[in-house]
């Protein structure tokens, strides 16, 4: 049976808010939360953009059985993966074992702030499989020394470590990442609902079969709202950059580059692929092509961060129950 999951989106809430909906989550029968991690919102509108790592330690306090995951922290540029593996262990200890450490290559809004550039997707990738290296070996509980093409490790030890190490899904996109990264990674993270690169995954040497040991872990926009016209409307103004498709972007480096990017996408042009309004079937039917391609998690992002409350308590629940009963 599948699993769904609630999106903590901190590019719509503040740090606050977010602990409160995670509760909520929990309690109305979510099995698992993900989290962003960004440093701006997609579009201004959105107005959020409070530090996922902070927000997570007081979420692992608060709940006490939902599921964790980032999705998707990048272990590269913003964040030394030497961090990344000191903080991950500290929330699974929080979280007492219900972590899972989501990572990808990132995206340029995010990653620039720093002043390190952008690489290219090669680099980006080849840096990526490393800090997965370098977190793997902290993880262990080793003094780890390193010196590699893009990372240096100078006598790091990771001194307060769960009892298991820290599982690892990976966002992937295409067949060369799924060859650099299947056998690395002990879950998948996907955005589309795509039956090869599942098919694909488990047919690489190495890699942990979905199904069995592993995860594979979408996400679905959707804006439930009891009026249609004012779920478009929200849809639009917060969710419109949804429409560029990640290879664009992962590469736009400001709020204002995705607005500019996406003033000609119309409100129906959104409502076409979001499903909007109150219509608890029509959301089924837009997770159900994630379980038709052999993803074992989908996780639901509801727009607007002043919305979350009424989702949780009005919604959220009988949606659970049609999804369940649609995927069993």
């Amino acid at each position: 049976m599948t699993s769904f999951g609630y999106t903590l989106m901190t590019e719509q809430s503040g740090p606050r808010e977010l602990v409160e909906y995670a509760v909520s989550a929990e309690q109305v029968g979510f099995d698992f939360e993900v989290m962003s991690d960004h440093y701006f919102p997609w579009l201004a509108s959105q107005g959020h953009a409070p530090y996922a790592w902070s927000v997570l330690g007081a979420v692992a306090h608060a709940t006490s059985h939902v599921g964790l995951m980032t999705y998707v922290t990048c272990p590269t540029i913003r964040y030394h993966p030497a961090v990344v593996a000191q903080k991950a262990a500290t929330v699974q200890l929080l979280a007492e074992g219900r972590f899972t450490l989501g990572l990808g290559t990132g995206e340029n809004l995010n990653e620039h702030v720093v002043g390190q550039g952008w690489p290219a997707l090669q680099d980006r990738q080849a840096m990526l499989r490393e800090a997965i290296e370098i977190i793997r070996a902290l993880h262990t509980g080793e003094l780890v020394d390193h010196r590699g093409e893009f990372f240096q490790v100078d006598s790091a030890r990771i001194w307060d470590l769960p009892e298991h190490p820290v599982e690892i899904g990976v966002a992937i996109g295409g067949d060369r990442a799924i060859a650099e990264f299947a056998p690395l990674a002990d879950h998948l993270i996907a955005t589309e609902p795509d039956a090869d690169l599942v098919e694909d995954w488990n047919a690489t040497d190495g890699a942990p079969k979905i199904g069995d040991r592993a995860r594979a872990v979408g996400q679905v926009p959707i804006c439930w709202d009891p009026d249609k016209d004012a779920a478009v409307q929200r849809a639009h103004e917060q969710f419109r950059w949804f429409a560029g498709g990640w290879s664009v972007n992962a590469d736009l480096p400001t709020t204002a580059g995705f607005a500019g990017a996406t003033q000609y996408v119309r409100p129906e042009d959104v409502a076409a692929s979001i499903p909007c309004g109150p219509d608890l079937d029509a959301i089924v039917e837009s997770v159900r092509p994630f379980w038709d391609a052999g993803h074992t998690d989908v996780a639901l992002v509801q727009i607007g961060g002043d919305t979350q409350e009424r989702f949780l308590a009005g919604a959220a629940g009988p949606l659970l129950e049609k999804l369940r009963k649609a995927s069993s």
